[in-house]
């Protein structure tokens, strides 16, 4: 199967499945940054195999969150980490990539000003999305996790939550808000925009939905789940959630660093994120999470690919 691309101003056509696609989410807390290689797995339901992954934190979010703009110091570390990855593609030969930049980036009074100077002098292309885009693209690879039945997705990034409400795998309602894990650290959620997410929960679940169970996604839902020894799919509780945070909560920064081996800058996030998670599941009576260790990333990754398996030219 072959398939045609528009990379670099050319044109190439290659085999689908020897297909290397690279994936940039440029979040609030970190930058990550993905390789993979598309194999062939009975010309159905390809598999993805990670070539390389690199999660940098350069915290874009505390910036921006609390100056409104990224300064100087870490506008060259971030063109460095573009410039890095700009060659490791090179290295990889990849095909195509996608690198898309969230709220930090977007609410940054410099952001596309830092957009076009990547552009310009490394030849990387970036998308500033929206919460709506960005929940869009997640919600593409946690399709398979979904039932017949009612589901809220949470997905609680440093700047932004995304939530989306799916009544027998249909999205029925999706809003993006102004809260997140580096802003909340950094005391930078307001008031309103709290209200505004209770209210839009308890307005959209409605007891005829009947139970509702979350689906939670982000790297602090991940890390919470890994702490709980859970395997990817599985549920886990509001209450086993409430007794891993507290845990968390008993240990000192360096503490979580060295004995639960949280990265520093997961440490000082892991519980302001916890508080977002529980807070919205209460709300939504969801007394059960399950999280399936995608994100925005594995999104891009599966999105440039079914895209562009349409484009199929031979059998």
């Amino acid at each position: 199967m072959y398939t045609q691309f528009s990379y670099e101003g050319m044109t190439v056509q290659i085999n689908l499945y020897t297909l290397k696609l690279a994936a940039i989410d440029i979040g609030s807390n970190a930058i990550r940054f993905q390789v993979i290689n598309v194999l062939d797995h009975n010309k159905h339901k390809p598999i993805f195999k990670k070539l390389e992954y690199i999660r940098f934190p350069l915290r874009l979010g505390r910036d921006v969150f609390t100056k409104g703009y990224v300064p100087d110091d870490k506008k060259q570390k971030f063109l460095q980490l573009m410039q890095t990855f700009k060659l490791l593609m090179e290295l990889y030969e990849v095909d195509n990539y996608r690198a898309c930049a969230t709220s930090a980036m977007r609410e940054s009074s410099n952001g596309k000003e830092i957009v076009t100077e990547v552009k310009e002098k490394i030849g990387l292309s970036i998308e500033l999305i929206d919460g709506k885009t960005e929940a869009a693209l997640i919600n593409i690879v946690i399709n398979d996790f979904l039932k017949d039945e009612t589901f809220l997705h949470i997905d609680v990034g440093g700047g932004s939550t995304e939530l989306n409400l799916y009544i027998d795998s249909s999205i029925i309602a999706s809003q993006s808000f102004k809260i997140g894990s580096v802003r909340r650290l950094e005391n930078s959620d307001s008031p309103e925009s709290w209200d505004e997410l209770k209210d839009w929960v308890l307005t959209n679940i409605k007891k005829k939905h009947g139970n509702v169970t979350a689906i939670g996604t982000g790297g602090n839902i991940n890390k919470i789940f890994d702490l709980a020894n859970r395997k990817i799919g599985k549920t886990i509780s509001l209450k086993k959630i409430n007794s891993i945070v507290k845990l968390i909560k008993s240990y000192t920064l360096e503490e979580r660093h060295n004995y639960l081996q949280l990265a520093h800058d997961r440490a000082d996030v892991i519980v302001p994120a916890s508080e977002i998670y529980v807070a919205i599941m209460k709300w939504a009576g969801a007394t059960n999470i399950v999280v399936p260790d995608v994100g925005l990333k594995d999104g891009l990754l599966h999105d440039m690919f079914h895209k562009n398996k349409k484009q199929v030219l031979h059998p």
